[in-house]
């Protein structure tokens, strides 16, 4: 009989040990890159080892190189954590194993993206018929959405591009904030349209795009030019919205579609409070972001939004002799993501979605938004500047007006292990970013890390 018990044992308590300890434990890795391959590296095994003492080595051999990014005084970059049904839903996802590429390949898979999908749409307050798919995360998410929107822009200039390729196409242009993230730009790369097509229109001092600067803009667009406009909610330093309705209603009126990259900012449409913030989000045309972030599931999962489905199945499905599709009239996943064989990453939504509902996201949601706000004013002293207006979940501080300090600061504060954000620069200077999107995190994470990132403020002065 096989063992299943034993090496699942062993990771039941090294997991619920980690998780327990996690409010306590140092918010920080302490191994250094040699110390780690020492632990866990060695030839090559010659032959097996008994499964529970892998499992038992491995924990101990990752311990000290773990960034303990769960904890409720973590606040770099913007990862969320993981709540008890989204984590152990996951659990059951690994057990399954499931292909979930097709709906022969797990019925159950598919319907659970299925209902997902509807609630997710219901949830943002997008469009009924709205397709989604289940990525990776926002990378892959804007892909898919720009992939759509690549297909639908050059279909209505007569071209096919799934069919016939780039080469001869007519040109896109790709209207982007100045201050967009990363990832709308090596999605382009992913894309063959390369990162020239972009023209970056002016932002205000938060990062906001300007509707003026997108009307000049799209008046200057080349005749046969095919138009995507990339709008963005939650401006990854400073949580800062563009004004969606009015881009779209400038874009549309020049056929252009619009692609919103929301990896955070998304989920603040669950908010009564904050869902002002996304006026005229459902005019867009597609949507990106995260579950992996607001929602607190487990990594990793992204989420692509569609107001057109057939653009996006066209953009994305594939159909072959050996694959058994539309036997029963019912969604196969891969018509809506780029991924052939996958993971069942909807199972862990799914849960999520179930166990917190409506009221308990947007409760999420809005106590990061206010812990922000609390961080904001517990640093606002003589020597520290919040540079952004805190509307969402990001915090943007400078130390000394200067970046030697400021950097230190990050530093000293990474090192001393009460708590973690990143660094990061900002219209040309040196800032901290603090990122407020955990589940857990209250209002004493939030003193004991301002404290401790004013003490180092003053070991560094």
């Amino acid at each position: 009989m096989i063992d299943w018990e034993g090496p699942l044992s062993e990771a039941f308590e090294r997991a619920t040990k980690y998780l327990n300890e996690l409010p306590e434990r140092r918010v920080g890795p302490e191994a250094t890159a040699a110390e780690l391959h020492a632990a866990l590296g060695g030839a090559l095994p010659s032959g097996p080892t008994d499964p529970r003492r892998v499992i038992a080595e491995l924990a101990d051999g990752v311990d000290g190189g773990l960034l303990p990014s769960g904890s409720g005084r973590f606040f770099g970059f913007v990862f969320g954590g993981a709540t008890p049904a989204s984590l152990a839903a996951d659990w059951l996802t690994t057990t399954w194993d499931q292909n979930a590429g097709l709906y022969a390949a797990s019925p159950a898979a598919a319907v659970i993206e299925d209902v997902t999908a509807r609630w997710l749409v219901e949830l943002f307050g997008l469009p009924p018929t709205t397709s989604v798919g289940f990525v990776t995360g926002a990378q892959m998410a804007n892909f898919t959405g720009l992939a759509a929107a690549r297909h639908e822009v050059l279909r209505n200039a007569g071209w096919q591009v799934e069919r016939d390729g780039l080469i001869g196409a007519p040109p896109i242009r790709v209207l982007a904030g100045a201050d967009r993230h990363d990832t709308i730009d090596r999605a382009l790369r992913f894309l063959g349209l390369g990162t020239n097509c972009i023209e970056p229109v002016a932002v205000d001092e938060q990062g906001r795009m300007r509707p003026e600067a997108l009307v000049d803009a799209l008046r200057d667009g080349g005749a046969g030019s095919a138009t995507i406009v990339c709008a963005q909610v939650g401006n990854v330093n400073t949580g800062a919205f563009d004004p969606v309705r009015e881009i779209c209603e400038l874009a549309h009126e020049h056929q252009a579609w619009v692609h919103v990259d929301g990896a955070f900012g998304l989920w603040a449409a669950v908010s009564p409070q904050l869902r002002p913030l996304l006026d005229g989000i459902e005019l867009a045309d597609s949507w990106a972001t995260d579950a992996h972030k607001w929602l607190n599931v487990p990594y990793d999962s992204g989420l692509v939004l569609c107001a057109h489905p057939e653009a996006h199945s066209a953009a994305m499905s594939i159909r072959a002799a050996y694959l058994i599709q539309d036997e029963a009239g019912e969604r196969d996943p891969l018509d809506y993501n780029p991924e052939f064989s996958r993971r069942a990453r909807g199972i862990p939504v799914y849960a999520a979605i179930r166990a917190l509902g409506r009221t308990g996201i947007a409760e999420i949601v809005d106590r990061c938004h206010a812990m922000a706000g609390r961080f904001a004013d517990a640093l606002r002293t003589d020597g520290v500047e919040v540079l952004n207006d805190v509307v969402l979940n990001q915090v943007l501080v400078r130390f000394g007006d200067d970046d030697a300090v400021t950097r230190r600061v990050v530093a000293e504060v990474q090192d001393e292990g009460t708590c973690w954000m990143s660094g990061t620069t900002w219209h040309g200077k040196a800032a901290m970013r603090i990122s407020v999107t955990n589940w857990t995190t209250g209002p004493d994470d939030i003193d004991r890390s301002a404290e401790t990132i004013l003490r180092m403020l003053r070991k560094v002065s």
